[in-house]
């Protein structure tokens, strides 16, 4: 395990917020009731979710929030990328996802709200030998697999493009392939670099397709932002302030067995259907970063990110205006002094 990981969290301190019950799945952890804590005000919650390897601290929360007082726990799976609309329609109650594509939405006056940080890093910029850094994207063909816009791939890479000066409209040819297609082109030479999000950074590594040219979980200065932050529906919020509480201990707790668990993390993966690869669900595991949701400060993510997206010409709010309206800290910093460790 990294040491970056572990750090500020032993594995005694962890294992001591926890009970290993053995009865449900490779990890079947469960929550320790909290004192005075009066229970959920609904049994059932709705998580939206990709098939994203980096967002494994949702599905390792489900014994979780069993433990929480949620007796029915959907897990809503969408094809793409773009699954904030289902939290907007209020089908879905909470997510977790690239904070880039929010930042629009909280422009919009959408009624989702965002919570805490959750992981920091998980995309990585594959590139040929015509691609060595970000600035020389300028004139070459990127693929994304969701159409520009909202695709958290188009919005991570337009906020680096433009930070290096790049105008992403103009400066770089977008095309929209699978990612799957995307590393067989890539692989052909027909395109020059592709944005990935696990595992198929993993994979196009293990593969010796291309090369890294910016990792977001040890590169500066994305490394020093959370990637992918906790979100729910604004009503689902205001109506059940514990349930909020209580769902989103459960995915901290589990970004924290992510980060101390990787070999048994990337084995319940399997077990559940998440990944058919374990050495790419185990890489996923040390590559992104679960452990800094103590340490970094959300609010530092949103002012970053919303700077770059105005940079790009995606929004025109102040960071503190988006922040004002968009998030609710109260959770985290309840939970922050509980879960100190």
């Amino acid at each position: 395990m990294r040491a970056q990981q572990a750090a500020g969290w032993t594995r005694r301190r962890f294992l001591g917020g926890l009970t290993l019950a053995g009865t449900t799945g490779l990890l079947s952890l469960r929550s320790r009731p909290v004192a005075a804590e009066p229970p959920p005000e609904t049994t059932q919650i709705r998580l939206v979710h990709s098939p994203s390897l980096c967002i494994s601290p949702l599905y390792v929360a489900e014994d979780l929030l069993q433990g929480e007082g949620f007796t029915t726990v959907h897990y809503i799976k969408m094809d793409g990328e773009l699954f904030t609309p289902a939290l907007i329609s209020g089908e879905g109650d909470i997510a977790l996802n690239f904070v880039g594509p929010l930042l629009p939405h909280l422009e919009a006056g959408d009624p989702i709200v965002i919570l805490a940080g959750g992981h920091v890093g998980c995309f990585e910029l594959i590139g040929t030998d015509r691609v060595r850094a970000i600035r020389d994207l300028k004139g070459k063909t990127v693929a994304v697999p969701e159409p520009l816009g909202g695709s958290p791939h188009y919005v991570f890479l337009a906020s680096m493009a433009a930070y290096v000066g790049l105008a992403p409209s103009k400066d770089i040819t977008w095309v929209t392939h699978p990612a799957a297609e995307s590393i067989q082109l890539l692989a052909e030479g027909k395109i020059d670099a592709f944005l990935g999000f696990p595992p198929y950074p993993q994979e196009v590594r293990a593969k010796g397709i291309g090369h890294v040219v910016v990792n977001s979980s040890v590169d500066r200065p994305w490394s020093q932002y959370f990637c992918c932050m906790v979100y729910a529906n604004r009503a689902f919020v205001r109506k059940h302030p514990v349930a909020t509480k209580r769902a989103l201990r459960a995915v901290l707790k589990a970004a924290d067995i992510c980060a101390l668990e990787p070999d048994q993390t990337a084995r319940f993966l399997m077990a559940k259907g998440y990944t058919n690869n374990y050495n790419y669900a185990l890489q996923t595991m040390t590559d992104v970063v679960y452990s800094k949701w103590r340490e970094f400060d959300p609010e530092d993510t949103l002012r970053f990110y919303a700077l770059r997206l105005h940079e790009a010409g995606m929004i025109k709010s102040t960071p503190q205006k988006l922040i004002a309206q968009g998030t609710d800290w109260r959770f985290l910093n309840e939970l922050k002094r509980e879960l100190k460790g």
